[in-house]
């Protein structure tokens, strides 16, 4: 993979990049990671394991307004990964320079099926496992279980969350990391932990898993160049779980 845009060519300009990447993960995924920590330590203090976390909340007593709230979060991630994009392609760095080009289904969507086959398995092991351990909370994919819309929905919300994720932990912090001389194994330590750290309200299984994952995807990104693989994993792992216990939550109670 060649190396991203030359580095900063000055101290203004590096000081500059830092100020830009934290001002990003402040209103990102830095503020998720933030308030993560802050509930893994009320969850521990009243009984991590006794805790119910629900990934897709029920947002509103009324079926539109709820409607109105899911896909008002999914254009927020939309956002949050767009606004990387841009912040990239105003210093030179096109959508193809951090491997969203145009799609190639034949390598794209095959890698991506592969990845979540690798991720999506063990990481439901993990989840038994801490579970069985009192290291998870009881994690529920969605509460949206008796809504018309909740299929598509849940489809959207699931690939914007891979959508928001891979362009800003992947492609954008891994360039701008790359670009401020950061190592590149270091980098990539860096942007897993800060997957796994806003996953901690799921517990310390759902951090250690999503650890792992950031370590993979940031190594499968470095060799293939390519983001788009990583997107299409992560969405079909997200879909499988929340459309699966969707429509199958009463027949789910061992993974509670």
């Amino acid at each position: 993979m060649t190396q991203r845009d030359g580095e900063p060519k000055s101290v203004a300009a590096t000081t500059a990049m830092k100020v830009e990447v934290a001002l990003v993960l402040v209103v990102t995924f830095g503020f998720s990671a933030l308030t993560s920590v802050l509930l893994l330590t009320d969850a521990v203090l009243r009984g991590l394991a006794d805790q119910r976390v629900a990934l897709n909340p029920r947002r509103s007593y009324f079926d539109l307004i709820d409607l109105g709230l899911n896909l008002a979060f999914v254009v927020q991630l939309l956002g949050w990964g767009a606004l990387g994009l841009y912040l990239l392609w105003r210093d030179g760095i096109r959508p193809a320079g951090i491997g969203l080009g145009r799609f190639r289904p034949r390598s794209d969507l095959g890698g991506g099926l592969a990845l979540a086959a690798l991720i999506g398995l063990p990481g439901l092991g993990l989840y038994l496992l801490a579970r069985a351990a009192g290291l998870s909370a009881s994690v529920v994919p969605t509460e949206l279980t008796d809504t018309w819309w909740r299929i598509p929905v849940l489809i959207l919300a699931a690939f914007a969350n891979a959508w928001a994720e891979e362009v800003i932990v992947v492609g954008y912090l891994l360039t701008r990391l790359d670009q401020l001389g950061v190592g590149r194994r270091a980098a990539i330590g860096w942007s897993a932990l800060l997957r796994g750290t806003y996953h901690l309200y799921q517990g310390f299984g759902g951090g250690l898993g999503n650890l792992a994952m950031g370590l993979v995807f940031g190594a499968a990104w470095r060799r293939s160049g390519r983001l788009w693989p990583l997107i299409v994993a992560h969405g079909v792992i997200d879909s499988v779980a929340f459309v699966g216990y969707a429509l199958l939550a009463g027949h789910l109670t061992w993974l509670r």
